[in-house]
């Protein structure tokens, strides 16, 4: 039980504020910060018209507008430049299908390639757009950190309006406009939207300000929250304030969405579009999106999510998901090769990583795997065909990941960005012997801070009686979960084990069964579990202390109220 905390019982204060919700309720409310009835009704009850807020409050918002609509009016050619994960790509959609609803043809969508040309803006594409007349430049979740390809466009005379989310450095590239609202001087309501949340909020101010001359629909914008909500989700942001309506009503047109790319996708993996959940955002779709730069072109996914050719979309579909297959495979043997060689040379402040051998687009996944293993911060690195060294870090939850590679010496790095928790850098072939030296000294030098407990919070004990449909549909109203609003977690003391078994493929996966007080049988599984790994005995007739949630199965298309395993304690 030491490593998940057990949430505090519930104040008479805020018991009595909560108290119209019911018990249970009350507690997961409490648990999640929710302290007043009007912040309850608030949270479970999101409306578009009161949580998304005015976009034109966003700095810098009113000029990038007006430079689009010039743009538009004088038939400018305009790139819309995205990340390659499941962030920019996304966000490259919404701007895409505001053009194409506004009948914007001289524009095009550029996704780089991650290995060839790395995170961000570069010079050569930048020189591309220049021969081939682009005068704007509108970037998707990325380029605040890009000062120097910034300058280098607009030296040759393209403009160009920043969109990012990615924590600033001490210097703001000097674009047209600059969409970030986490720059100084930015009063937003919410910093924390993701890239494609920035992208929403752009179209969505250039609607407001000439929707109507455009002829587009009041609303129109909203079927585009597929796309940010997507992304919100995937991006792992905070799901609360704007970003727990985008996700909220995301879902909701994730749902109902018509994009043939997005159906197939959804049909290829056997997920029902009309019941659609954020896991199945966060476990499904989005490793399909992000296979396409990991272990191909990016580009793909893009065309995936954008196309109405049915073929195309059938084909596309068939690729990522055909990808994302061989994506597991190579990540399993990279995280044993990358464990064998921490365990060896001893766990220091910074586990740092790498082979030349190693595909740069899958180092993030190992950098965190490393840091939920051995709880320091991972800096992984590959190169392939990489003409750098390309690496990706993860950050333990004590140090700021861009103070840290800040805190390098000066030009060590060829390149760095990212968040405070991930991050992505660049070195030459001659400076990665000293990558872990470096890291280590700048460790020393920047502030830490206590890291998060590890494991769940539990949010309250259980008994099996209490796995029911109205239970579920209680948790069901506080989703959309995810980073800020975590799924709920419970503690069955003394639960009794009547069935012990193994599923899927390679027997890989665990299923408990217990009974309730009416004998009727309720099933707990455990994906990559094995019973062999705990020291009390898991097995038919045992008595176990288990940390689960709570959820709904829709496998085969029948419903079945069920448990998923968090630990067994």
């Amino acid at each position: 039980m030491d490593k998940h905390t057990r949430a505090e019982p519930v104040p008479e204060d805020a018991a009595g504020e909560l108290k119209q919700y019911g018990d249970f309720a009350k507690i997961l409310l409490y648990n999640r910060g929710i302290k007043t009835s009007e912040a309850a009704e608030k949270f479970l009850n999101p409306d578009y018209e009161r949580d998304v807020y005015d976009p034109f409050l966003i700095l810098n918002m009113d000029k990038a507008v007006e430079r689009i609509i010039r743009a538009t009016e004088t038939e400018e050619k305009i790139v819309i430049y995205g990340d390659y994960d499941c962030d920019g790509i996304p966000g490259s959609v919404v701007l895409h299908d505001f053009f194409k609803k506004i009948g914007y043809k001289n524009f095009s969508n550029y996704i780089p390639h991650r290995h060839k040309e790395g995170y961000g803006l570069n010079n050569g594409a930048i020189e591309k757009f220049a021969k081939d007349g682009v005068s704007l430049i509108i970037t998707v979740d990325l380029a605040i950190a890009n000062v120097e390809e910034v300058a280098y466009a607009e030296n040759l005379g393209i403009n160009v309006i920043v969109t990012d989310h990615h924590l600033p450095q001490e210097k703001i590239p000097q674009a047209y406009a600059v969409i970030n609202s986490k720059q100084a001087g930015d009063t937003y309501p919410d910093n924390m939207l993701c890239g494609a949340g920035v992208a929403f909020k752009l179209v969505q101010a250039l609607l407001k300000k000439k929707g109507k001359e455009w002829e587009v629909p009041e609303g129109w914008e909203k079927w585009l929250l597929d796309m940010a909500g997507l992304s919100t989700i995937a991006d792992m942001v905070p799901l609360v304030n704007e970003n727990r309506a985008i996700a909220y009503y995301g879902l909701k047109v994730m749902r109902k969405s018509p994009r043939a790319g997005f159906v197939k996708l959804l049909r290829k993996m056997r997920v029902e579009q009309s019941s659609l959940t954020e896991d199945d955002v966060a476990f499904m779709i989005a490793p399909r999106i992000n296979a396409a730069s990991r272990m191909d072109i990016p580009i793909e996914a893009f065309r995936l999510l954008s196309t109405t050719d049915e073929t195309l979309a059938d084909e596309l579909s068939d690729h990522l998901h055909n990808l994302n297959d061989t994506r597991k495979g190579l990540v399993s043997s990279m995280i044993k090769e990358a464990r064998k060689h921490v365990e060896e040379r001893g766990i220091k402040d910074v586990i740092v990583i790498g082979n030349p051998n190693w595909k740069p687009g899958v180092i993030g996944l190992i950098a965190g795997k490393l840091v939920e293993e051995y709880g320091r911060p991972a800096f992984v690195w590959g190169r392939e065909d990489s003409e750098h060294i390309k690496g990706s870090c993860r950050s333990d939850g004590t140090v700021n990941l861009v103070e840290l590679m800040v805190a390098v010496e000066e030009g060590f790095f060829l390149n760095i960005g990212g968040h405070e928790f991930s991050g992505g850098f660049s070195v030459s072939h001659e400076k990665i012997h000293f990558l872990e030296e470096e890291l280590l000294k700048a460790h020393k030098k920047v502030k830490k801070v206590t890291a998060l407990p590890s494991g769940e919070m539990i949010d309250c004990a259980l008994t099996i009686d209490d796995v029911t449909e109205a239970n579920y549909k209680t948790i069901e109203r506080l989703a959309p979960y995810g980073v800020g609003n975590p799924k709920p977690a419970f503690l069955f003391s003394g639960a009794e084990i009547k069935e012990v078994s193994k599923f899927g493929k390679e027997k890989n996966h665990l299923k408990l069964i217990f009974e309730n007080s009416k004998g009727v049988k309720i099933s707990a599984i455990g994906f990559f579990m094995d019973a062999g790994d705990y020291k009390m005995g898991v097995e038919a007739g045992a008595k176990i202390n288990l940390i689960a949630t709570i959820e709904l199965s829709l496998f085969m298309r029948r419903p079945e109220i069920r448990l998923r395993i968090i630990d067994i304690v």
